[in-house]
């Protein structure tokens, strides 16, 4: 561990003066104040708490904080073995059982809490996972591996791309399931990105993440891992799709399509909601229930891998008060698609139209979501929306904002003109449009 990583929490004057020294988190010190020696070990710091304190933990469990101006001298006696994760050992495997690969992109799921600073940290493997979920040796013959370790926000769109060639890969290689560990934050992104380049997979696609890490004692880790292993081992749909908690209870697993699911809590276990649509399945009590009809079957003989997503497509929420220039500004900067997160049925400040038409004459993608959690677009019922289509706004219907964000990053990477982008994004791909038809033009 280097220094830089060693003094986690601490700035300024304290940390210099533990630099000097040569001193670790977790190192033995002694800690001069007054008149008076203290001697313990030092202690990380929580990164937004007050920086001119020296904080040891004693002999006797308590910890202590000194402030920097009372210290006459640090001094470290000895360095301290860093506490590290040591799974049990891997049950073996079973004969018989549906081959699925478990891969690590990092996230909740894939972390632990360091009781050292508080913070929640990227710290586990896909074995470490299975290492400590035994109930998983009974459902499938798993394989493990790390393709991130990351937290979502840091995704971007090049790194779908990379989790999309990795699945087709092990699509190739004779997996029966593929599950994916992500972070929850972005999750309904990547998922939604891999249902557009993994069209009419052969095999069960399954995301599922946790939102409290694995080792504390409301987790939902283990319980979201064991569900996503029988959806992706068992079931006989062929899906892009995440696996979470339906309620609060252990009981109920939800199985949401790809491109129609989104986060709508920051912490509850049963943040994740298919909207406008139903679940396509559930987990429970560990038996799988399929929830809906005409989904994918396993083994399609119709897959189609079309991977690859740009960089310039564009997610914008209108606010009163928005400047239209923002958009001129996305355009200069090199976007060439733009998905509008508008008001009510669709719509954005009637000065906006102009420079709208004008970009769109220029080459440029607008598409219209809305900002409203159920319903769908419709700009036809005030003159608003309806000038907006005149100008070329595409209606996106009931398409969620952010997966109509990734569907055209991913259209922009294939359509070789506007039209093209437009024609794609109509078209629906993996159930991301609803079954009332779309109007045309």
């Amino acid at each position: 561990m280097s220094i830089n990583e060693g003094l986690q929490g601490y700035s300024g004057r304290t940390r210099r003066l533990l630099e000097e020294v040569g001193a670790e988190i977790g190192d033995e010190v002694e800690v001069r104040a007054g008149e008076r020696a203290y001697r313990g070990i030092l202690m990380a710091r929580y990164e937004l708490a007050d920086p001119d304190y020296v904080v040891i933990k004693l002999p006797n469990g308590y910890n202590i904080g000194i402030h920097i101006s009372d210290v006459r001298e640090v001094r470290k006696i000895a360095s301290a073995k860093k506490p590290r994760f040591a799974p049990p050992p891997r049950p073996p495997s079973k004969p018989g059982l549906p081959k699925v690969m478990v891969m690590s992109t990092g996230g909740t799921i894939a972390s632990r809490v360091d009781y050292r600073t508080g913070g929640v940290r990227a710290a586990m493997t896909a074995e470490d996972l299975l290492s400590i979920v035994p109930e998983l040796s009974d459902i499938a013959d798993l394989d493990a591996k790390i393709l991130f370790s990351l937290f979502s926000e840091n995704l971007t769109p090049s790194h779908w791309d990379e989790i999309a060639k990795e699945v087709d890969r092990l699509i190739r290689g004779g997996f029966e399931g593929v599950v994916i560990t992500h972070g929850t934050d972005t999750m309904g992104y990547s998922a939604a990105a891999l249902s557009f380049a993994l069209q009419k997979p052969p095999i069960p696609i399954v995301f599922v993440g946790a939102q409290r890490s694995s080792d504390r004692p409301s987790s939902d880790a283990a319980t979201n891992l064991i569900a996503a292993v029988k959806v992706a081992g068992h079931a006989p749909f062929a899906e892009v799709c995440v696996a979470m908690h339906a309620w609060h209870s252990d009981n109920v697993i939800a199985v949401h399509r790809g491109t129609r699911v989104r986060k709508l809590h920051t912490s509850s276990r049963d943040a994740f909601k298919s909207v406008n649509a139903e679940p396509i399945a559930y987990v429970m009590d560990g038996e799988l229930k399929v929830n809906a009809r005409n989904l994918n079957p396993r083994g399609s003989d119709d897959y189609s891998f079309k991977p690859g997503f740009s960089s310039k497509a564009a997610l914008v929420k209108f606010y009163p008060g928005m400047p239209a220039e923002i958009l001129e500004f996305l355009v200069e900067s090199g976007y060439r698609g733009i998905i509008l997160e508008g008001t009510g049925l669709g719509h954005v400040a009637s000065s906006f139209i102009p420079r709208v038409r004008q970009l769109i004459e220029e080459g440029v993608f607008f598409g219209m979501t809305s900002q409203c959690i159920y319903g769908r677009a419709n700009m036809r019922v005030y003159e608003t929306g309806r000038d907006l289509l005149k100008a070329g706004v595409v209606s996106l219907d009931d398409m969620l904002p952010e997966t109509a964000y990734v569907k055209l990053s991913w259209a922009l990477a294939h359509a070789g003109d506007l039209e093209e982008v437009r024609e794609l994004m109509l078209t629906q791909i993996a159930g991301e449009i609803g079954n009332r038809s779309m109007a045309s033009g």
